[in-house]
């Protein structure tokens, strides 16, 4: 049967409006097909653009009645292969993109409740409108939808201080596998009555629910917000650094991110204009981020002090502090940049991985050791959030090399490699990109059975049929 005849189609119609169930037939479906990093291109029965959580609810009931599978989907930014179809042309898309209403600000309760199709820095200019914070920032924050942050529980730079996406959100509104709407939006910091579902959908990767609201914790603004850049001398000497800066400066420690001398010479080749600080060729640089109740004399009085002692005790070579707002923009637009100049050196393999923050520089030592001896002229990019103990592990293939033949070849070892180490070392193989399906066969090697167990029990009870993101997080989630 083809697509433009399939019976479910028009049960989608009536739902949403014809405009809004777009199938190859007449439209591109690139956009929804494909994921960020054009590692996989699927192939769907039709993209459908609810606008409305009710909507939402009749296409899940639909799809339920025809038993088609169903792929949410939010900004598509994620790295794991979580939001994009396979390759039957059997499963619907789901796009939240529609549901982009900001729906309400308390400011006396410190509340933010939006639709899950918002876009990450629309929530943000919101809160920053009404002289509110929300601290959640990621490189995609452009693109990246709330529902999406909600479904992967995503990092970001201040899990320092502020925690994941799970750790700022209060609420959530979801369907259910079966299309009924469960409002959990009341925006409550204590309520012990049951099971806390919230957190069960959250990080479940759309495989229990579809996020479709949330209320979101609000901070008030900091009177300043100084960035440094410190060059350091190894990962011992950043981890020093590190404990140092928590005990100067509390709390008001918002951010501390590590990049490797590779990963800015990427920078620099692909992003010419953008200008490295402190180019002395240290192993590795840091970005601090200091967020002050005070005043900015306050607040760079102390980075200031905090540097010095860093210096005095050898935790870093030499520092500066943004002497404005324009400065240290571009301090952090550096470190986003390294994924973009990452792709455009080649193709590599990807590792976030998370570990305690006393064993990353053992770890990365072996690591690294064992990644030459497997497979001599790799090249390492390692940067991350070394302030929460999420490192972005990647691995180049040699200069020179085919890249595609690189990873065909190579790319099974090397995690497998990567992700025995950090089992050794009690980390993890997910810290902040989630499963999706890139990881789901692997996962199993790593989780605890009886984890995989309640898993597994988990979904069975909130979707016995296995329509709900099949395959993603749980290999044999599609299995009844």
């Amino acid at each position: 049967m083809t697509e433009t005849r399939h019976p479910l189609l028009g049960a989608l119609r009536d739902a949403v409006g014809s405009a809004h169930v777009l199938t190859a037939a007449d439209t591109d479906l690139t956009a929804y097909e494909q994921d960020w990093r054009r590692r996989h291109r699927g192939r769907a029965l039709a993209v459908v653009r609810p606008g409305t959580p009710q909507e939402v609810a009749a296409v899940v009931r639909a799809c339920a009645a025809h038993g088609t599978p169903i792929v949410p989907q939010g900004g598509n930014t994620g790295l794991v292969v979580g939001g994009v179809p396979d390759g039957s042309g059997t499963q619907v898309v789901l796009s939240l993109q529609r549901l982009n209403r900001v729906r309400a600000l308390d400011a006396d309760n410190l509340t933010l409740t939006l639709d899950a199709g918002c876009v990450l820095q629309v929530a943000q200019q919101a809160a920053e409108a009404a002289g509110l914070w929300l601290p959640l920032s990621l490189a995609a924050e452009g693109s990246c939808t709330i529902g999406g942050n909600l479904a992967t529980n995503a990092g970001g730079t201040q899990v320092l201080r502020f925690g994941n996406a799970r750790d700022l959100c209060l609420g959530l509104e979801v369907v259910t596998a079966d299309g009924r709407i469960w409002n959990g939006l009341r925006g409550l910091r204590k309520d012990n009555t049951g099971y806390d579902l919230r957190h069960l959908f959250i990080g479940s990767e759309g495989t229990l629910g579809i996020i479709t609201g949330a209320v979101l914790k609000l901070y008030p603004h900091p009177a300043a917000q100084l960035t440094a850049w410190a060059s350091v001398p190894g990962l011992d000497a950043a981890v020093a650094l590190l404990a140092l800066a928590q005990r100067h400066l509390g709390p008001g420690l918002t951010g501390f991110e590590v990049m490797n001398r590779f990963a800015l010479s990427l920078v620099r080749r692909h992003f010419p204009a953008l200008h490295i600080p402190l180019a002395d060729e240290a192993p590795y640089a840091v970005l601090l981020e200091l967020s002050d109740s005070e005043d900015e004399a306050h607040a760079r009085a102390r980075l200031e002090a905090t540097l010095a002692d860093a210096i005095e005790r050898a935790c870093a070579s030499d520092a500066v502090v943004a002497a404005n707002l324009a400065q240290a923009r571009t301090l952090w637009h550096i470190r986003e940049s390294i994924p973009l100049a990452q792709a455009e050196e080649g193709l590599n393999v990807k590792h976030d991985i998370s570990l305690p923050v006393s064993r990353i520089p053992a770890f990365c030592a072996e690591a690294e050791a064992a990644l030459q001896a497997a497979v001599p002229g790799v090249r390492l990019v390692n940067f991350g959030h070394l302030g929460d103990g999420n490192l972005h592990f990647n691995v180049q293939c040699p200069e020179g090399a085919d890249g595609p033949a690189f990873l065909r070849q190579y790319e099974g070892r090397l995690n497998a490699l990567v992700y025995d180490l950090v089992q050794r070392h009690g980390g993890s193989i997910s810290a902040e990109h989630g499963i999706g399906s890139l990881k789901a066969a692997t996962l199993p090697r790593y989780q605890d059975p009886v984890a995989l167990d309640l898993m597994r029990a988990i979904k069975r009870a909130l979707d016995p049929a296995g329509l709900l993101n099949p395959g993603r997080v749980l290999a044999d989630n599609a299995l009844p």
